[in-house]
């Protein structure tokens, strides 16, 4: 019979500690002392490609045949004319998407496969319209989201702007697209993916409705 008592006061013993250090452990993770966890890693903000389009001057060098370097407007419909092998697309692709293309078209006619596309002046522009300070056309010389249009544009008419409701007005495939942006969300320092613009894209900050 002591035995057995003995043996119970020990288990009821033993129980208390491990309920003791259970709660210790709790306490650790959620008191004053607890372990901060490492921050999760932002997620890195991929920056679109430049994108040739009409009115954009560029300079096509050709390393191993210097004769045949051409620098040129692409004309308004998207084409370009060189020696050799006549009209070219260029609009709607990068300067590295033109330079494989060409690549390929001159295969057969030079021996170093080495083109080189550079812009030589952008026509990219975008416009600003509403409740903005200074709206009107921007024509910057990045990758420009739609924040930092309005930024460029001098920033929002506070007294007026809806900051929640910006639209970006895109023509795109023979359609007119419209964008929905908070961006509210920014300046309260609330996480918000980048909106990139594309050339002549429209950002048009609509003015807050009141009640009378």
């Amino acid at each position: 019979m002591l035995k057995r008592l003995v043996s119970q006061s020990r288990g009821r013993a033993v129980g208390a500690v491990l309920v003791a250090l259970a709660v210790f452990a709790s306490g650790c993770q959620s008191g004053p002392f607890a372990r901060k966890q490492p921050p999760k890693p932002e997620t890195e903000v991929k920056i679109p490609a430049q994108t040739l389009g009409p009115g954009d001057v560029i300079k096509i060098s050709f390393p191993g045949a210097p004769n045949l370097e051409s620098t040129q407007p692409i004309r308004r419909d998207g084409r370009i004319n060189l020696v050799m092998v006549g009209e070219v697309v260029a609009a709607e692709k990068t300067p590295s998407q033109l330079e494989t293309e060409l690549v390929q078209l001159f295969s057969t006619q030079l021996v170093s496969k080495e083109i080189k596309v550079t812009v030589v002046s952008s026509s990219f522009a975008v416009f600003v319209i509403g409740a903005v300070l200074k709206p009107g056309k921007i024509s910057p010389d990045r990758a420009i989201t739609a924040f930092d249009a309005v930024m460029e544009a001098g920033g929002f008419d506070t007294a007026k702007a809806d900051m929640k409701a910006v639209r970006v007005i895109r023509s795109e495939g023979g359609k007119t697209l419209n964008f929905t942006l908070n961006l509210k969300a920014i300046l309260d320092g609330k996480p918000a993916e980048p909106f990139f613009l594309k050339a002549h894209d429209t950002v048009y900050v609509p003015e807050k409705f009141v009640w009378f």
